[in-house]
């Protein structure tokens, strides 16, 4: 009698290199593609590589994006050379069951945005882990203006929450903006879209890592069992 072992379970790096490449299938050919930043993106990034002679470019959100598409031979794009894109492939840090999301954990959040906004459709790529039933249980990036930094973090302690300033070898990280970040842990954020406008309004506050104006119209969720893919339209 024979025994089959186990097949063992993709790794965290294999399941993003998965969905990297699903995301693939949503880049419209002729085009100019937005991409976003982190580990995740990188995969996507790679994969790209693939398709560099049917697309015109990209728009990245980070400068470290932006090196990496250049160094495969990628052309990149100012935000203000491009008036739409349609699409956005990016990760996150947290995704709901309506497409709702936490950003920020790479630091290129406020970017991020932007980019999103430009975009006709944003595609989310993440690993299972990523997906939960209410935002908070991530540390809530938030770019401030450094001189208002104490002043935001007093404002989330009202709110339940406590805040600390990002840091980088010992000193506050520098964002590419020139900002700080702050990391906002003890909320439970049922509201996303409220909660986003009430965040956006505190002088001194550039962004707020929760993204949900700017959600998710499609999440491409690795999994054990191969991607699985969550519709938001």
């Amino acid at each position: 009698m024979t025994s089959t072992a186990p097949v063992p379970s993709p790794t965290q790096d294999e399941l993003k290199a998965q969905v990297g490449r699903a995301a693939l299938d949503y880049v419209v050919k002729g085009e100019i593609v937005g991409v976003g930043t982190g580990s995740t993106v990188n995969k996507f990034i790679d994969a790209l590589a693939s398709l560099k002679g049917e697309i015109r470019g990209a728009v990245s959100s980070s400068v470290a994006s932006t090196e990496r598409l250049r160094a495969l031979g990628i052309p990149v794009f100012d935000c203000n050379e491009v008036e739409e894109l349609a699409v956005y492939i990016d990760g996150a840090d947290e995704i709901d069951g309506r497409g709702y999301m936490i950003k920020g954990g790479g630091a290129a959040l406020t970017r991020e945005k932007i980019v999103a906004a430009q975009s006709r459709r944003f595609v989310c790529i993440a690993d299972a882990s990523k997906l939960v039933n209410t935002l908070g249980a991530f540390p809530l990036p938030v770019e401030v203006i450094p001189m208002a930094a104490r002043r935001v973090m007093r404002q989330f302690a009202r709110l339940g929450g406590l805040a600390q300033v990002r840091e980088k070898d010992g000193v506050p990280l520098v964002t590419d903006n020139g900002q700080h970040i702050i990391d906002v842990t003890g909320l439970r954020i049922t509201d996303p879209l409220g909660f986003e406008n009430e965040v956006n309004q505190w002088p001194g506050v550039v962004t707020v890592g929760v993204f949900a104006r700017q959600r998710a119209n499609v999440c491409l969720l690795g999994t054990a069992s191969g991607v699985r893919t969550l519709q938001f339209d």
